[in-house]
């Protein structure tokens, strides 16, 4: 897979901008704030629909415009793709695959994705909904159609808290209504907790030999923390008949504080160096390796499930990281795996790396010449 040419128009910074990226290592430099991550956003936002940094898209505007518009043309198994986004100040989307209007599903299923960013180094000393959103936004890479169940689990929820909260407020309850709020949740949830379970053993296994490659000594184990599975539970039915049972045993406690206190959105993921939990007892360069392990191991992940070679957009995450752990990470990316750099300089970078790489210069959201 690769990514041919990108146009921007109206893209936070960036009035007009268009991209050739005819080549598998593209650098892109400049200072802090001139656009450099706008462009690996706008990248990222074609395989996903999300911004890594906002979830009201409206931000994604330039100030000065009604509207922003993203164009690219990718290349995927020898196949020309064009892919179109854009987005108005009236929160009306238009997508379109080869012109053609398409449904999120199918759009979000051309173009994969990893990204590795100066926040994902925060990862473990983050929220557990950081870690949520790292590995629902991995998990959405493989299966498009995760996200529709993530939706519909947030949207019965919401439905739920609303009940809950207007239970505290009038005293008026209906069990009927209750129970079929907790129903769909338990067949929604399940689902969500089953697909993480299983995403997280599967890249547990490549991260765990990446991790040891640059640690040497250090064993890495991933844990999927859930307060009502005791970590047998693997199968969709076992999930949900735990699920069912903790959803009755806190039944009271839910309607005394008006809200949904146990699901997939209460989980969090929990990392392991030597049988030790990484957020108490890690260094911040044993943190570090976690996360390049993972961003890595995703890379593996989305190749083998798809067949297709995701983009790796390096976001500035160079400069955060040692000379061991930079020289890994570069050493390591697949020679098919087109691969999109943002930094400050080329300092970084020795000279033989840079023979083959494309090298673009952006200032105040245009392209040097």
């Amino acid at each position: 897979m690769r990514l041919a040419d990108l146009k921007l128009s109206n893209y936070r910074n960036i009035k007009e901008l268009s991209l050739n990226f005819n080549s598998d290592k593209i650098l892109i430099i400049g200072k802090n704030a001139q656009g450099k991550t706008n462009i690996l956003e706008s990248i990222y936002f074609l395989s996903t629909l999300k911004s890594p940094r906002t979830s009201n898209n409206i931000e994604l505007i330039n100030f000065e415009s009604t509207s922003a518009e993203v164009h690219a043309d990718i290349i995927k198994s020898d196949t020309d793709i064009e892919l179109d986004f854009a987005y108005n100040n009236e929160k009306k989307r238009e997508l379109k695959i080869n012109g053609v209007k398409s449904g999120p599903k199918n759009f979000k299923s051309v173009l994969k994705t990893v990204l590795f960013s100066t926040n994902d180094l925060l990862l473990l000393r983050g929220t557990p909904q950081d870690r949520r959103d790292w590995l629902d936004r991995a998990i959405s890479q493989i299966y498009p159609a995760y996200d529709d169940r993530l939706s519909k689990y947030d949207k019965i929820r919401v439905q739920k808290n609303n009940y809950l909260k207007d239970y505290l407020k009038t005293g008026n309850s209906n069990d009927t209504l209750l129970d079929v709020y907790n129903e769909q949740l338990v067949i929604t949830g399940s689902n969500i907790i089953y697909l993480r379970k299983k995403f997280l053993n599967e890249i547990e296994k490549i991260a765990k030999e990446k991790h040891r490659i640059i640690s040497e000594t250090e064993d890495l184990q991933i844990h999927y923390d859930c307060s009502f599975l005791s970590g047998n539970e693997f199968e969709a039915e076992e999930i949900a008949d735990s699920f069912k049972n903790a959803l009755a045993e806190r039944r009271q406690e839910e309607m005394r504080r008006g809200q949904s206190c146990v699901g997939p959105h209460r989980d969090d993921i929990i990392f392991f160096i030597n049988n030790n939990e990484a957020t108490k007892f890690a260094s911040q360069g044993q943190q570090r390796t976690i996360v390049l392990a993972l961003k890595l191991s995703e890379l593996d992940i989305i190749t083998e499930k798809t067949g297709d070679n995701p983009i790796l957009l390096l976001d500035d995450v160079l400069a955060e990281l040692d000379d061991i752990r930079q020289n890994y990470l570069l050493k390591s990316i697949n020679e098919e795996t087109q691969t999109i750099i943002t930094s400050v300089d080329t300092v970084l970078f020795e000279d033989e790396f840079l023979k083959d790489v494309l090298i673009y210069k952006i200032e105040q959201g245009n392209i040097l010449i």
